[in-house]
């Protein structure tokens, strides 16, 4: 598939970008600038991606930056240059797919394939809508190669389902649906899980996905008659505070223009 025959869902503006805490922005800035300078292709995926493309932001501490596999090496010799250690020596990690390099607090993880070994990043998960944070245009992960990503993590101690269903909320309309099944294969049934959930959870905004959707899921159809968008009672069940990026951003002061005030 070429690169130019793919068109991803966009992403919203950067007003959560005033969020980031001014330390953490000028180590993930010192990156951005010197792999910009560098010429080294990548794509801000993780609470980035994320908050670009549902709009609520979570400080989780870390930047992933998404490469090719052979431009790896490129990039964590940048990190090592800023100064950022190997995060091995305090807790051991997986180094098929990921480095990760730490100053003080914050973390920058430089990813080339996915965490199960399922695949490795390819241009495509580049090729992102752009994003500007403080003056810094950036692609960010598509929407659709984050959904995928993100249904594989069910861990004992962490399970992504809800980055997942807050994607579907955001952007599941005007997703790039051939590209991602084409992309999950026969593991489609966990797509059809989380879509499943989605629609538990959000009636009305299930039934503006595309219909066909469900048939080649082997899933029901929905239901013609209008539906909530958001099922409050089902989704208190879960978890009582706001759950989609919408509701999470209601509670959230507005920003004021000055970052890590929030």
């Amino acid at each position: 598939m070429r690169r130019a025959s793919v068109e991803f869902s966009t992403a919203t503006k950067s007003e959560w970008s005033w969020c980031i805490p001014p330390p953490q922005w000028e180590i993930y800035d010192q990156v951005i600038q010197g792999a910009q300078a560098l010429e080294i292709s990548f794509a801000l995926g993780g609470a980035f991606a994320l908050a670009s493309h549902t709009g609520a932001w979570r400080n989780t501490k870390d930047l992933d930056l998404y490469v090719l596999p052979n431009e790896s090496r490129r990039m964590i010799a940048l990190l090592e240059s800023l100064g950022l250690a190997d995060y091995y020596q305090k807790v051991p990690y997986d180094r098929w797919w990921i480095y990760r390099g730490y100053k003080d607090e914050t973390i920058v993880d430089v990813i080339w394939a996915m965490a199960n070994h399922r695949a490795q990043i390819d241009e495509l998960w580049l090729s992102g809508p752009p994003v500007e944070i403080h003056g810094r245009r950036v692609p960010v992960v598509p929407a659709e190669a984050m959904l995928w990503d993100k249904l594989y993590i069910m861990q004992r101690d962490r399970c992504d389902w809800p980055d997942a269903l807050n994607l579907l909320y955001a952007r599941g309309r005007d997703l790039n649906w051939e590209y991602l099944l084409g992309r999950i294969g026969e593991d489609w049934p966990l797509l059809a899980g989380v879509l499943e959930v989605f629609r538990w959870c959000s009636p009305g905004n299930a039934q503006m996905l595309p219909e066909w959707i469900w048939e080649r899921l082997q899933l029901p159809k929905s239901p013609k008659e209008q539906m909530p968008e958001v099922d409050r009672r089902r989704v208190a069940l879960l978890d009582t505070r706001p759950w989609f990026g919408e509701d999470r951003r209601s509670q959230q002061p507005a920003a004021s223009g000055r970052a890590g005030e929030c």
